[in-house]
């Protein structure tokens, strides 16, 4: 099954990275955010990914075509620059399975997603979409098994936000009680991991966000949601970027369910 994600915007929010390279590159730990979330999916055996590109996608190509250079020892011959690879040199090489496609800077969401129909084998009956700035301890496999369940055109992954803000908690007669520091809230937002039939194709239109053809089979009851009560963050901000680092740092990053 194939696994678009989605690797085209700007991230103004994270200027202080995003200047100079997209938002699915900025760093966590040692490699970018996108491979991590390749490897969340490869971990459940899902490792043919469809990258829909658009600012700096060069930046993204670079990355992976010049991986087994910065990952593997190599001998180079500088008289005619003949190299060989030792990639047995590697440890834990990643299996990935990669189509890069270009869907423009400008574009949005929706369209990016439409503009990869086509990379879809007409064998899949269900394909599946993430947005490339998440990272969850999200069962992939339990995911597609509810959207199955359900039968519906669409599952998305409802996940519980955290507030960007410190929270007051009050007294009768308005004294301060205590202060909560970004708590999670009760809301669900969608975290991304989504799960489509193939006809989901068929709501979406050129020129719109995804959010327009969400709302189209929720109105045809064909939407779904998966609660995931676990682990999830989402960087906007370069701040956040700051604590999900600090989070890998730790040594035990929830979401790294991968050995």
């Amino acid at each position: 099954m194939k696994v678009i994600i989605l690797c085209g915007g700007a991230g103004t929010r994270l200027k202080e990275e995003t200047e100079f390279k997209p938002k699915p590159m900025v760093y966590i730990g040692n490699q970018p955010i996108i491979w991590h979330i390749m490897k969340i999916y490869s971990h459940f055996g899902f490792n043919e990914f469809i990258l829909a590109l658009g600012y700096k996608a060069e930046y993204i190509k670079d990355f992976f075509l010049n991986q087994k250079t910065f990952t593997s020892d190599f001998t180079l011959d500088t008289s005619n620059y003949k190299t060989i690879y030792h990639v047995g040199s590697r440890k834990n090489p990643d299996n990935f399975n990669i189509t890069f496609v270009d869907t423009g800077v400008e574009t949005l969401i929706g369209e990016r997603i439409l503009m990869c129909k086509k990379y879809i084998p007409p064998k899949d009956k269900l394909f599946m979409v993430t947005y490339g700035d998440g990272v969850a301890n999200v069962n992939i496999k339990e995911i597609i098994r509810f959207h199955k369940k359900k039968k519906t055109l669409g599952t998305i992954t409802g996940v519980h936000p955290r507030s960007k803000f410190g929270l007051i908690r009050l007294e009768k007669g308005g004294l301060v009680k205590s202060f909560v520091e970004k708590p999670v809230l009760n809301d669900w937002v969608n975290g991304g991991f989504m799960v489509f039939n193939k006809n989901f194709f068929d709501f979406i239109n050129p020129g719109e966000m995804e959010h327009e053809a969400l709302k189209r089979i929720t109105a045809k009851n064909g939407l779904a949601l998966y609660k995931h009560k676990g682990f999830w963050f989402a960087v906007d901000t370069y701040r956040e970027l700051q604590e999900l680092n600090k989070i890998w740092e730790s040594g035990n990053p929830p979401w790294k369910i991968w050995t």
